[in-house]
């Protein structure tokens, strides 16, 4: 892993903390004037990327913003694999079973969805 790279599961905290923090609208505005999605696709930092990118585009849909085209070839890409959230698989683990990931593809956030990450609450963050 980079020097530079936290874990996944890091980085899709401080992104939910910034929002929070920010503000919906400001966090737009931020995360266009960084042009970190590019940055992190460039890199080949695809879940960083296409996580920031989710969360651009649900935020943009839940304040009625249309999407930037700026980054259409990027929404084209997929994560190969189902991406869950750390405390989800390890109730599979516990569980033995794949139920509570299932259900979690059902309540996930579409714009997240469409890039293979199962994320149903960004919102809830302390």
């Amino acid at each position: 892993m980079d020097k530079n790279r936290s874990s996944f599961e890091n980085y899709k905290s401080s992104v939910c903390h910034r929002v929070k923090e920010l503000g919906d609208i400001p966090f737009i505005i931020d995360t266009l004037e960084s042009r970190m999605i590019r940055l992190y696709y460039e890199r080949k930092w695809y879940p960083e990327s296409l996580y920031l990118l989710a969360m651009l585009d649900y935020l943009s849909r839940e304040n009625g913003i249309p999407l930037d085209v700026e980054y259409d070839d990027i929404r084209q890409c997929r994560l190969e694999k189902p991406v869950y959230p750390a405390s989800l698989r390890a109730v599979s683990v516990a569980a033995r079973n794949d139920a509570a990931l299932k259900e979690a593809e059902k309540m996930a956030i579409p714009e997240f969805m469409q890039f293979n990450i199962i994320e149903s609450e960004v919102r809830n963050v302390i």
